[in-house]
C-alpha cells in the first residue's frame, strides 16, 4: 500500500479465496462453495484466481459449527505456530493448513482478499463485517456493495474492539471481508437468504476487477489520460460508508451458578440495527419481570439472541453508528 496524490495505491487483487463451511452448520456458503468447487464460472472475474473452498470439512460433513473448537477464533499467533501436529485439536490443525495454503498470515505473499460466507439465526439481514476501520480497500468495496444492491439493505458491521475483536479464518488475507446473512436456522437452506449472499459475491467480484482495470498510481500514461478523461476501468473517488462500531458484549443475567435466569425480552428479540436507549426493555425473567438496558446513551444490538453464543456466554453485542470516511483508492 502506498499514496499518490490524495489516493491509496493498492495492489491489484489477483488472488481471491471464498470459504464456506468456517462453521459447519451455517448452509448457504457451505451450498454455494460445494456448488463453485463443482463449477467456477460464476465467480470468475477477468485477471483474477479465484478459489472456492470448504474450510471445516468435518464440521461441515458432522453439520455442526465445529468438531473440537471454534475454527474462526483459532487463527491467533500461537495456534498458527503451535508444535504439535495430529495431537492438536482438529480446528487448530485446519487452521495451520489454511495459514499454509493462503498465508501466510501477515506477509506479502497472503492472499489479497478472501471472502468468509456465514449464516446467523438473529434477524441482521445481509452484514459486511470489517476488521479494520484503516481498510480503504474494503470500506470502497463495502461502498460499492451497499450502492449495486440499493434498495436492498446490507449493512457494515465493524469490530476492532481490542478485548472483543477475535482470530478469525478469513484474517489470513490482506483484506478480510466476512459476510453474515439471516435469519436462518443452523443446519437449514433458505432460497432468499441463498440468493442474497449470492448477490453479494456477485458485486464484490465485481469490484475487485473493476479495480483492477482501473487507473494506476503514477506512472505517465496515467496522467495523459486524467488529462483526457480516458479510463480504461473505474475510478473510487474518496466515500463514507456508515459502519456499526462493536463496543460491547452483553450476557444473559445468570444466577450465583452461571445459569440463565431471563431471556430477549419480546421487545427487543428480532430488532437487530434498531435504537436501544437506556431504560428500554432488554431482558425478561422467567417469573415474567423485566430487566431494563442501563448504558449511558443510545447503542444499536445485533447478533440478538444468536444460537451460536449461548455458549459464549452473549445474548447480543452492542454497537455505535458511526461514519467512516474512505480515502479514493487505485492499483499500485
Amino acid at each position: 500500500m502506498s499514496a499518490y496524490k490524495n489516493s491509496v495505491c493498492f495492489n491489484e487483487a489477483r488472488r481471491v479465496a471464498i470459504f464456506g463451511g468456517t462453521h459447519g452448520n451455517e448452509m448457504s456458503g457451505v451450498t454455494l462453495v460445494n456448488l463453485w468447487v463443482k463449477n467456477s464460472a460464476e465467480i470468475q472475474r477477468k485477471g483474477v484466481e479465484t478459489k472456492p473452498f470448504i474450510a471445516n470439512p468435518k464440521a461441515v460433513e458432522k453439520c455442526t459449527r465445529y468438531v473440537d473448537t471454534d475454527l474462526n477464533r483459532a487463527f491467533s499467533p500461537e495456534n498458527l505456530s503451535a508444535p504439535g501436529g495430529d495431537d492438536l485439536p482438529y480446528e487448530v490443525q485446519r487452521a495451520q493448513e489454511i495459514n499454509r495454503i493462503f498465508g501466510p498470515k501477515g506477509s506479502p505473499e497472503a492472499y489479497d482478499v478472501i471472502f468468509d460466507l456465514h449464516n446467523t439465526t438473529s434477524n441482521m439481514g445481509c452484514t459486511l463485517i470489517l476488521e479494520s476501520s484503516k481498510d480503504h480497500f474494503n470500506l470502497q468495496m463495502m461502498n460499492y456493495i451497499k450502492k449495486a444492491i440499493t434498495p436492498a439493505s446490507c449493512l457494515v458491521l465493524l469490530n476492532e474492539h481490542p478485548l472483543l475483536k477475535y482470530s478469525t479464518s478469513r484474517s489470513v488475507a490482506k483484506h478480510p471481508v466476512g459476510l453474515e446473512v439471516g435469519p436462518q436456522p443452523q443446519g437449514v437452506l433458505r432460497s432468499n437468504i441463498f440468493e442474497a449472499m449470492r448477490v453479494i459475491l456477485k458485486h464484490a467480484l465485481d469490484f475487485i476487477e473493476l479495480f483492477n482495470e482501473g487507473p494506476v498510481c503514477n506512472t505517465l500514461e496515467t496522467l495523459l489520460a486524467e488529462m483526457e478523461y480516458k479510463f480504461i476501468g473505474m475510478e473510487f473517488p474518496p466515500c463514507t460508508v456508515e459502519v456499526f462500531w462493536v463496543s460491547e458484549r452483553i450476557d444473559y443475567p445468570r444466577d450465583a451458578n452461571g445459569n440463565i435466569i431471563a431471556m430477549v425480552h419480546p421487545n427487543l428479540q428480532d430488532c437487530d440495527w434498531e435504537p436501544l436507549n437506556p431504560g428500554d426493555p432488554m431482558f425478561q425473567t422467567f417469573d415474567g419481570k423485566t430487566i431494563h438496558y442501563q448504558g449511558s446513551g443510545t447503542v444499536y444490538p445485533t447478533f440478538i439472541n444468536e444460537a451460536a453464543y449461548y455458549e459464549k456466554q452473549q445474548a447480543f453485542v452492542t454497537t455505535r453508528r458511526e461514519t467512516l470516511v474512505a480515502s479514493a483508492i487505485r492499483k499500485a
